[in-house]
Parts: C-alpha cells; sequence; structure tokens
C-alpha cells in the first residue's frame, strides 16, 4: 500500500511500516492515517503468506524468517529510491524483530527507525524460555514441522483470559479486526506451526548482543510491562546494547500498542512523534 501525499502536497518525508504476525495492511489504517495525516507518504505491506500476499504457502508455516527479511529488504531498496526523504521505519512484534534484523544485516540508509513491543524475544512465561526453545526445535525436528503449535492465532490464554486481553483493552479496535477478518477470511491465518515457532526462535537467535551494538541508525524501542506475546525483559536489555536508542515502556497497555484505548494509543503515538521530529526532521 502506497498513500503519497495528495497531488501537488508537499510530503514532510517518508515512512514504512511493518506490521505483525497475522496482521494485514487495514488492520492498521488508523495510524498509517494519523502519520499520512502528519504529512507522512506512507508505505505499508502484507507479509508474504497472510493478508493479501497468501499465495501458496502453507497457512501459519515458516521453516525460516530469511526470506521475509530478504522480502523486507528488497521492498525498502525500491522505497528508498523512489521516496522523498527523510526516510523512517516502523516495525510492530514479528515486524519489529525482522525490521532489527534489516537494520543489523543490511543496513538500509533510513533516518529513524522505531519498534513498537518488538519480537526480540518470545514471552513464554511460565514455561522458560530454554525450554520452550528446546521443546520446539524437537517437535520441528520429529516431523511436527508444519502442525499447528496450538489451537489459536496467539499462544493460549490462562483460565479466564482472553485473547483480546493479550491484544488491546479497546473492544472497538478488537472488535475491528474481527470485521475485517469477517469481509476476507483468507485473513485469519490462524496458529502458527511448530515449524514457524522453532524459525522464529532462530531468528531471534541470530541477532546477537554483538550485532546490536554495531547498529547505529536511531531507535525509539516502545515496549509494555504487561505484555504476554512480547518479553518486555529482552526489550529492556536491548535498550543496554543499541548505541543510539530512546526506551519508553508503557504500563497500561497490552501488546498492540497502536491499536489501545485512546488514553493510551494517543500517549504512545506522541511518543513516536517526538521522536520522529527530532530525529528525521522535515
Amino acid at each position: 500500500m502506497d498513500w503519497p501525499q495528495p497531488e501537488g502536497g508537499r510530503a514532510r518525508g517518508s515512512l514504512i511500516f511493518a506490521n505483525g504476525r497475522g496482521d494485514f495492511v487495514e488492520k492498521y489504517l488508523e495510524p498509517l492515517a494519523h502519520w499520512h495525516g502528519r504529512g507522512w507518504n506512507v508505505t505499508s505491506f502484507d507479509w508474504r503468506g497472510q493478508g493479501g500476499s497468501r499465495g501458496d504457502i502453507i497457512r501459519g508455516h515458516l521453516d525460516s524468517f530469511d526470506p521475509l527479511v530478504g522480502d523486507m529488504d528488497a521492498l525498502v531498496r525500491h522505497w528508498l529510491e523512489d521516496a522523498p526523504g527523510p526516510h523512517v521505519a516502523i516495525g510492530h512484534s514479528m515486524g519489529g524483530h525482522l525490521l532489527l534484523r534489516l537494520l543489523a544485516e543490511r543496513g538500509p540508509s533510513i533516518q529513524a527507525a522505531v519498534l513498537v513491543a518488538p519480537m526480540i524475544a518470545i514471552n513464554a512465561s511460565p514455561v522458560p524460555a530454554w525450554i520452550g526453545r528446546r521443546v520446539a526445535r524437537m517437535l520441528a525436528e520429529l516431523g511436527w514441522r508444519e502442525r499447528p503449535a496450538w489451537k489459536h492465532n496467539e499462544r493460549p490464554a490462562p483460565p479466564g483470559l482472553s485473547r483480546q486481553s493479550y491484544l488491546t483493552s479497546c473492544p472497538d479496535r478488537y472488535a475491528d479486526e474481527m470485521w475485517w477478518k469477517e469481509q476476507q477470511p483468507g485473513y485469519s491465518l490462524g496458529p502458527p506451526s511448530w515449524g514457524w515457532v522453532d524459525a522464529a526462535y532462530r531468528s531471534i537467535e541470530s541477532v546477537t548482543p554483538e550485532r546490536m551494538q554495531e547498529i547505529h541508525t536511531p531507535i525509539l524501542l516502545l515496549g509494555t510491562g504487561r505484555d504476554r506475546l512480547v518479553s518486555p525483559t529482552a526489550i529492556r536489555r536491548a535498550a543496554k546494547l543499541l548505541p543510539d536508542v530512546e526506551l519508553a515502556m508503557f504500563h497500561q497497555t497490552a501488546h498492540e500498542m497502536l491499536r489501545e484505548s485512546d488514553p493510551i494509543r494517543l500517549e504512545v503515538m506522541a511518543r513516536i512523534d517526538s521522536f520522529l521530529a527530532t530525529r528525521a526532521p522535515a
């Protein structure tokens, strides 16, 4: 999706947004419209295998995250050539992880990056991370690579908690996601396979502390201590490794910080706007 400023209008720069696992462009129209309203030319996309980019890939399954990094690298290279600067990138969850890998491995010439609840590590609590990693690898190697790891899109909720409680406290924005999935049934990705989980652990491990220390792009890290899908501890740890980073931890938001209730969401959006105004001025 390319959403330029109206014809004849001057953009203050170009912004590319990478969403998370199981997401699709339409789910983030509200924040995309916000950035467009701030003067950015906005670009977003659906990762291969989800949203409008499904093709013939096995639903919910990946053997490696490397093709996703390659896809994003190719898209960003074309975007940098065609779109006016300054150039900034924002990634949410899995998209935040893949954007971090892109910065570490390919070094694109962007002025600033924002990682929103990035998947720097999987939150497998109460299971220790090393056990989750070994189980995923073992089951993948035993031939369960393409089998669903659980029944629902995200990790199973404990008794008394719902999928919505993991994602957002805003019932209207949660209902919006469900509406889009009713209109486009193929948008419901379903649970990840054990191969996807194993690939996610391997991809996370590839972003070593040494690689993080070599990323000099200004980065805003946004996380929440209430996140049940990605690790808040890993986000705080990354903030100590990245050379040019700002960290903002929010305490009242669930995982989908850009789709929260307005008092939370607007605070998050304001923090992003302030960072981009400072690090990527028009």
